[in-house]
């Protein structure tokens, strides 16, 4: 799900390597002495990496998977996958990995291998004290097999063994092997291995997760499969019909709201006026309702300088496939907004023609024209009029002065056919036209933020195309179209600034799996959501220069997916149930609204309120915005609480100039779950400062450790003058 620059969807940093023996046995259906052995927790188990694996190279014996509801191979602990039947290790080592961010060091016995006639390898990742479980982290691009460090580090730790696949490829090279299939082979077979390097033939309780593109595919994971994985943890999920609308939606607002946004952000942020629409045309109204109505949080606007259209990109050209004519379709036919007379869009198209003056890069990396048109180029296509190319398009050139740069994607067979003297065109007609694709792309009535599009009736505004598009996307990325209906247990996260794939989606969910599960709902299911956190999993983007400013408006939500597997786990193995869901209500602009006090929100997540007490001597009877001198001493009041049965606060930072250093903490002598604190800091200098504070809580109020640690903030605004 993405749209914009700093949102690259979420992927495990991975490396690969490679290895040559093989494999056996399917591990069998889970029995009830198996299940009984589970839930009691055994003690860990040591690893014997002295010995070697025993392995077989014939094929894997047993009935072949049949095809589920869904058109997908419904895969189960008995059956086999026709393609991934044959697997093969290549590599048993003893290995050791840091984690930079924990600072955690840990050694693990590395198997390597992958399934012979086919692109699907994994790697397996022993711990020497080892409990009865292994965690799998997944997203649908990542083509190599090697975890990240982080997934390492925290699996070991924890006593679990971790499973990673590349996904037969990644897309889109993986073809049908792909979103389940090489991961429940893998998951079945660890379990096979697991059998010889523990010495134990109890069945290993495995856990499935990924964000975003991953939580797509860990929902397919869990509804195509049955006790390959006993439950999963799907993060910031969209709904099927999220890509690319979620997307395009976003892209309008850009544009549209282009010169509106600084105030649109200063109206939304603590202290604001809290009227974003106030002084906006009809038109920045009208969008910033639509795209309010998709989803997309009104307080995630903050990050809007670095939103473009790179992670777009990715989907733009599936589109061109799927409804080739939707361009021409938009600039010529009634009911699209490219024919509307009252729709800024038909100003802000550029067709401009040039001759190639220079070619750049061997092989060729982009050219030089004879000249450039005034106005946005953002999106712009190359579309070739002469030469040997003629008639080509390279979509989402980048043009700096009259130098115009290709993207990764861009054909080379194209660019390589490109001379000096060749005539082209500059075009964004398709990057224009899709950023009004959501409103042609209504699905049924359950995915409530498209809505929006039908009058009182029911009856729909604009035209509608011949396909949707975004089914097509989530079964790509998942093998399959989530439906609601799993096997085994969940615990999904959201985030409530999710500018990629929106808050509401998850409870979109939620409501499939009451639909399915009904009163058994809470027996297997949970969501919680998290306040002031991002599509992404940490606050900082993966960037060379990351904007440290990015980490006083958002947290990340790495201590909450550790917190869900552990919980999940003894959810599964011992029946303990883990926090409730969080208690939510969505309105009528599909914005999901929290209740004010940790003890009603439920989830995991510390509530944070944070004001300002008093400026000098002056009482301000906790505001959220003051006017403060340089020199006077400004007092901070802070009130954290976590939900009942979820933690302890442990940490509290504070970043007084809102730069993202938190460089001031508070000393928590006494763990508790709640904290009550004062803070004061002097301003030297004049201007308009957004104060942070930054609390951390753990389940057992633990401050040193480095795993499960959940956080939230507070932001108030000082005016020094």
């Amino acid at each position: 799900m993405a749209s914009l620059r700093h949102r690259t969807l979420y992927r495990p940093k991975v490396t690969a390597t490679l290895l040559t023996i093989v494999a056996v046995a399917v591990a069998a259906s889970c029995s009830s002495d198996e299940k009984a052995a589970a839930a009691k927790s055994p003690p860990p188990t040591k690893a014997d990496a002295g010995h070697s694996l025993k392995i077989d190279s014939k094929p894997l014996s047993g009935p072949v998977c049949k095809t589920g509801e869904g058109g997908t191979l419904f895969v189960t602990t008995s059956c086999g996958d026709p393609l991934l039947n044959r697997p093969y290790v290549d590599k048993d080592e003893r290995r050791t990995v840091t984690d930079k961010d924990t600072g955690v060091t840990v050694g693990y016995r590395y198997v390597h291998g992958g399934f012979r006639e086919s692109k699907g390898k994994f790697s397996f990742y022993f711990p020497s004290e080892y409990q009865g479980r292994f965690f799998q982290p997944t997203y649908p691009t990542v083509s190599v097999e090697d975890a990240a460090p982080n997934d390492i580090a925290f699996a070991i730790s924890n006593n679990a063994y971790l499973v990673t696949t590349n996904n037969g490829g990644g897309l889109p090279q993986a073809g049908e092997i792909g979103g389940v299939r090489v991961n429940a082979a893998a998951a079945k077979f660890s379990r096979t291995v697991a059998a010889q390097v523990y010495e134990d033939s109890a069945r290993s309780r495995g856990y499935i997760y990924g964000a975003s593109g991953g939580a797509y595919q860990t929902l397919g994971a869990l509804e195509n499969s049955e006790n390959v994985w006993d439950g999963g943890v799907p993060m910031v999920p969209g709904t099927p019909n999220a890509i690319p609308s979620s997307q395009t939606v976003s892209l309008l607002g850009l544009r549209v709201l282009h010169d509106k946004l600084p105030q649109i952000v200063d109206a939304m942020e603590p202290g604001g006026s809290g009227k974003p629409y106030s002084g906006l045309t009809d038109e920045q109204q009208a969008v910033l309702r639509e795209v309010t109505r998709m989803g997309f949080p009104p307080r995630g606007w903050w990050d809007y300088k670095n939103m473009n259209t790179d992670s777009f990109e990715a989907v733009a050209g599936g589109v061109r496939i799927l409804d080739p004519t939707y361009a021409d379709d938009f600039w010529t036919k009634p009911g699209y907004a490219g024919t509307d007379p009252a729709s800024s869009v038909s100003a802000s198209r550029i067709q401009a023609e040039a001759d190639v003056s220079g070619i750049t890069g061997s092989p060729v990396t982009g050219l030089t024209l004879s000249s450039v048109p005034q106005g946005d180029l953002t999106g712009v296509d190359l579309v070739v009029l002469t030469g040997a190319a003629a008639g080509k398009t390279i979509p989402f050139v980048k043009v700096s002065g009259t130098e115009a740069t290709f993207g990764n994607g861009a054909d080379t067979a194209v660019t390589g056919a490109l001379k000096p003297g060749d005539r082209v065109r500059l075009d964004n007609s398709w990057f224009l036209a899709m950023q009004y694709y959501q409103r042609y792309q209504v699905p049924s009535k359950d995915m409530y933020g498209w809505n929006q599009y039908r009058d009182a009736n029911g009856k729909l505004l604009y035209p509608q195309r011949p396909i949707l598009a975004g089914p097509t996307f989530a079964s790509a990325a998942s093998g399959g179209v989530p439906t609601g209906k799993f096997h085994g247990k969940i615990i999904m996260l959201a985030s409530l600034l999710d500018t990629l794939a929106f808050p509401w989606p998850a409870d979109w969910y939620h409501q499939q799996v009451k639909s399915y599960l009904g009163a058994e709902t809470d027996s297997n299911y949970r969501l919680w959501y998290m306040d002031n956190a991002w599509h992404g999993p940490t606050p900082t983007r993966q960037e060379s220069t990351p904007d440290k400013g990015a980490e006083t408006h958002v947290v990340g939500y790495w201590g909450e997916l550790q917190q869900a597997l552990l919980d999940l786990d003894a959810w599964v193995a011992q029946g303990t149930p883990p926090p409730p869901s969080s208690a939510y209500t969505v309105d009528g602009d599909s914005q999901v609204r929290l209740p004010a006090s940790a003890d009603e929100r439920h989830g995991v997540q510390p509530v944070v309120n944070l004001k300002i007490d008093q400026v000098g001597s002056r009482d301000m009877n906790t505001a959220v915005r003051v006017d403060a001198g340089v020199g006077q001493e400004v007092t901070f009041a802070l009130t954290a609480e976590a939900p009942s049965g979820t933690g302890k606060i442990v940490g509290v930072e504070w970043d007084f100039a809102g730069t993202g250093e938190y460089a001031d903490r508070s000393t928590v002598d006494q763990p508790d779950h709640s904290a009550r604190l004062t803070a004061s800091h002097i301003f030297s200098q004049p201007g308009t400062y957004f104060p942070t504070v930054r609390v951390t809580s753990e389940r057992n109020g633990d401050p040193k450790t480095p795993f499960g640690l959940v956080k939230n903030l507070g932001r108030v605004r000082v005016i020094v003058k």
